[in-house]
């Protein structure tokens, strides 16, 4: 970050003489020279008792201003028919004036784009020849070659669309474990109770690897709860579910309290267990 130290001294001869008349609010047109003049020599005086390097230019300013006023004082004389009339000497001056005037102008514009441009970072250019004009890329082959290959690309769309109609993508239905005893309860307490019933019958609808855990996990729960039993004759053989009734638990109590809501078996374990 940079800092900008701005002195009350005047950049010029004329940046001071603008001054001047701007602050005495003159018509640039019509300078008062005589006024202009004394409070222009005031400044230099001043700046001298400051021991103020005064520049040559500045100098220069002050005797054409001297001069002017010279010749202000002079009397005009009246024009005769036919003469032009003289030229205002201060005609050259003001002409002067606009122009720094502008000039100035100018560079206050510049001074503004130059602060805002001193905010805006640009990447580089970067040289990406090697990447234009490429010329396009041809594979030499014959008739024979490009029917082959296109034959191919048929052959594998054609498999691929094969595969697609004998495959498709099944996302695993999940069931939990108090739904699929519900359902389990179903068989014993159905239109047509029964008081045994097979693994196999109980995963008819479920058959696959999930099915089978979830209603196995489902009948080890209820046996925990004392609601089924099981039998298998032999090794390796069919399992056979047999309902039991709280009577038939030994000791007359299974140590649960349950009852089916809306067609599901819900058991109400003891605190403890």
């Amino acid at each position: 970050m940079s800092y900008k130290v701005k002195l009350d001294v005047f950049e010029g001869p004329f940046d001071l003489l603008v001054y001047l008349i701007e602050n005495a609010q003159m018509n640039i047109y019509d300078i008062e020279i005589a006024q202009i003049t004394e409070q222009y020599l005031d400044y230099l005086d001043r700046m001298q008792k400051l021991d103020v390097a005064i520049a040559t230019e500045f100098m220069v300013l002050a005797s054409e201003l001297i001069e002017i006023k010279s010749k202000l004082l002079i009397p005009r004389v009246s024009l005769e028919a036919g003469e032009a009339p003289e030229e205002d000497p201060r005609s050259e001056l003001v002409e002067r004036i606009l122009e720094y005037k502008r000039f100035k102008q100018a560079a206050e514009l510049l001074s503004e784009a130059e602060e805002r441009c001193s905010h805006i970072y640009e990447k580089p250019q970067e040289d990406i020849s090697e990447y234009l004009n490429q010329p396009d890329e041809y594979l030499h082959m014959d008739l024979e070659h490009f029917v082959g290959a296109f034959n191919m690309f048929l052959h594998k769309k054609h498999k691929i669309a094969e595969v697609k109609k004998r495959y498709q993508r099944i996302e695993r239905e999940k069931i939990s474990i108090e739904q699929r005893i519900a359902h389990i309860w179903t068989f014993f307490t159905g239109l047509v109770a029964r008081k045994k019933v097979t693994f196999s019958e109980l995963i008819a609808d479920k058959p696959d690897r999930s099915g089978k855990v979830i209603t196995f996990a489902s009948l080890l729960e209820m046996a925990k709860s004392k609601y089924v039993t099981f039998e298998q004759p032999e090794l390796f053989g069919e399992i056979t579910v047999v309902k039991q009734d709280p009577s038939d638990a030994e000791g007359g109590n299974v140590g649960n309290e349950a009852e089916v809501r809306d067609g599901m078996l819900v058991v109400e374990r003891e605190a403890g267990i």
